[in-house]
């Protein structure tokens, strides 16, 4: 099982001032302890639930990603996830190109339809319907890929119509940076992860197996190796969580059939606090 740093929580001591060094340091000491990836979310706000209110700090997903591939050589780096309908799908292939040129071939995509309707609405951002957001994540799906392919080809959808599709220079990583599905709905989310994706994200819980099991007939339908896609999830852990604790819970996800999991701390003074612990369930998890 492979570990990621998922970095969620930006309210550390000192604030404001000390977030750039903390997040370098934090950053740092993962890539040191074995760690292999590091994510951030796109979201503008807090998003609430275990991460505190719409008012707690929150940085802007790509350029942390920027800042994270200099303070880095190893780790990959993306969004879990990037919700479609807050970027245009041509600019979200060329930042993450940029980052996957920039980081030496070490970006990837992570995206979804998007949920956070208050957070849209309080910027003036697109929210429109669900059925509306999953067609523009299609949508936004098939620029992306065109792109970072190389074909310049005028694109014609329903929601995006680009001209000419250049993407100069291209992608370092062939045939093209880590793309990540999120979510589990079983009629679109999982149906894109089968045609399109390197991964997909699922959250744990009762369900999680018989989401598995449904992404793997999805993939039986479009005949593609269920195995060729990496199953991921993540898990949550704040100062009292021990590591027996973690190494538990990371053990369920991998008899789910996770094989990939994503760490984010809740509550700490010090980021780097949570990375200590996830780095002290390597020796455990690793091999499973």
């Amino acid at each position: 099982m492979e570990l990621g740093l998922h970095v969620a929580d930006f309210t550390w001591a000192g604030g404001a001032p000390e977030l750039g060094r903390a997040l370098a340091r934090a950053v740092g000491d993962a890539e040191d302890s074995g760690i292999a990836r590091v994510t951030v979310m796109d979201h503008f706000w807090q998003i609430g639930h275990d991460l505190g209110p719409y008012e707690n700090a929150m940085l802007e997903a790509y350029t942390t990603l920027g800042f994270l591939a200099a303070h880095t050589s190893r780790v990959r780096l993306h969004t879990l996830v990037t919700g479609a309908v807050y970027h245009d799908p041509g600019v979200l292939a060329k930042q993450v190109t940029t980052l996957d040129v920039l980081s030496g071939g070490r970006a990837g995509l992570g995206i979804g339809a998007g949920w956070f309707a208050d957070e849209a609405r309080g910027l003036g951002l697109p929210f429109p319907s669900v059925a509306r957001r999953f067609d523009m994540l299609e949508e936004t799906l098939s620029v992306v890929l065109q792109m970072w392919s190389g074909d310049e080809r005028p694109y014609e959808g329903e929601y995006y119509r680009l001209g000419r599709p250049l993407n100069s220079p291209a992608p370092l990583t062939r045939p093209h940076p880590y793309l990540m599905i999120g979510g589990s709905g079983e009629r679109r989310t999982l149906p894109l992860v089968a045609r399109h994706a390197d991964a997909c994200n699922i959250f744990g819980g009762p369900e999680a197996g018989r989401k598995l099991d449904v992404l793997k007939r999805h993939c039986e339908a479009v005949g593609r190796d269920h195995e060729e896609i990496e199953k991921t999830s993540v898990l949550s852990v704040t100062s009292g969580t021990t590591t027996d604790t973690l190494v538990r819970g990371l053990l369920d996800l991998r008899a789910t059939g996770f094989t990939a999991v994503y760490v984010y701390g809740c509550g700490f003074d010090d980021p780097r606090e949570a990375v200590d612990l996830i780095a002290s369930t390597l020796p455990e998890v690793a091999e499973a």
